[in-house]
C-alpha cells in the first residue's frame, strides 16, 4: 500500500471541511478562502510527495514544449463543452439556469482583474497540484491508472456536493474526469495546470456563459 494513503485520507477530510466553509458557512470572502484553501492543500501535497521520494516530484513536473499546446487546446475544448452544455441544460433542466447564476454570483465579491489573476496563477495551478498531483497520483499508485483516475474524479466532484448545487457538482465531475485523463495520459502536471488555469480565466472572466 502507498505510504501516501493515510495522509491522503487526512487531507481529503481537510479539503471537505474547507469546501464546507467556502460553499456553506461563507464566513469570509470566497476568493480569499479559495486561494488559501487551494494553496494550503497544494503545499501539503507537495510536502508529502517530497517526504516520500524526490522522484515523485521530478516525475510529476517533467516538462515538454508540446504541453503548452496541449494545455491551450484542451482548455478551448473544455470551454466549448461547457458552452454547449449550458445551452442544452437550460432546455432539459428547469433548475439549471438558476444554479449556474448562483455559481457566477461569486464574481461580485472581488474585482474581476484580481479574480482573474488568482485563478490563472494560484487557484488553477494549486488545484492541479493537489487533486491530480497528490490525490490522483496516490490513488493510481494504489489502484492502478484507470481505477485511480475514476476514483479521484469522483472524489473531486464529491467534495462539491456540500454546495447543494447539481450544476456545480456536474461541472466539477466533468472537469475532474477531463483533467484527470490528461494527467493519466501525459504523466505530467504541466498540461493540466495550463489547461485548468486558462479554462478558469476564460469561463469566469473572459468569456463567461452568464
Amino acid at each position: 500500500m502507498s505510504r501516501r494513503i493515510n495522509p491522503l485520507i487526512l487531507l481529503l477530510i481537510l479539503a471537505s471541511l474547507l469546501w464546507v466553509e467556502m460553499f456553506v458557512l461563507k464566513n469570509f470572502n470566497f476568493w480569499i478562502e479559495m486561494t488559501i484553501a487551494a494553496s494550503l492543500l497544494a503545499g501539503l501535497g507537495l510536502y508529502i510527495n517530497h517526504r516520500n521520494g524526490e522522484a515523485i516530484n521530478y516525475r510529476l513536473y517533467f516538462f515538454e514544449p508540446k504541453f503548452i499546446a496541449v494545455g491551450i487546446l484542451s482548455a478551448a475544448l473544455l470551454y466549448l463543452v461547457f458552452y454547449f452544455g449550458d445551452v442544452i441544460s437550460k432546455f432539459i433542466l428547469p433548475f439549471a439556469d438558476k444554479q449556474v447564476v448562483g455559481v457566477y454570483s461569486n464574481k461580485s465579491l472581488s474585482d474581476p482583474v484580481i479574480i482573474g489573476l488568482l485563478l490563472l496563477f494560484i487557484i488553477g495551478p494549486s488545484e492541479e497540484i493537489f487533486w491530480r498531483g497528490f490525490v490522483q497520483d496516490t490513488l493510481q499508485e494504489r489502484f492502478g491508472d484507470n481505477k485511480g483516475w475514476i476514483i479521484a474524479s469522483l472524489v473531486y466532484g464529491g467534495v462539491h456536493i456540500v454546495a447543494l448545487n447539481f450544476m456545480l457538482f456536474m461541472a466539477a465531475l466533468i472537469c475532474g474526469l477531463f483533467w484527470g485523463w490528461i494527467f493519466k495520459k501525459y504523466r505530467s502536471l504541466w498540461p493540466g495546470i495550463i489547461s485548468h488555469a486558462l479554462w478558469d480565466l476564460t469561463i469566469f472572466i473572459l468569456l463567461p456563459v452568464r
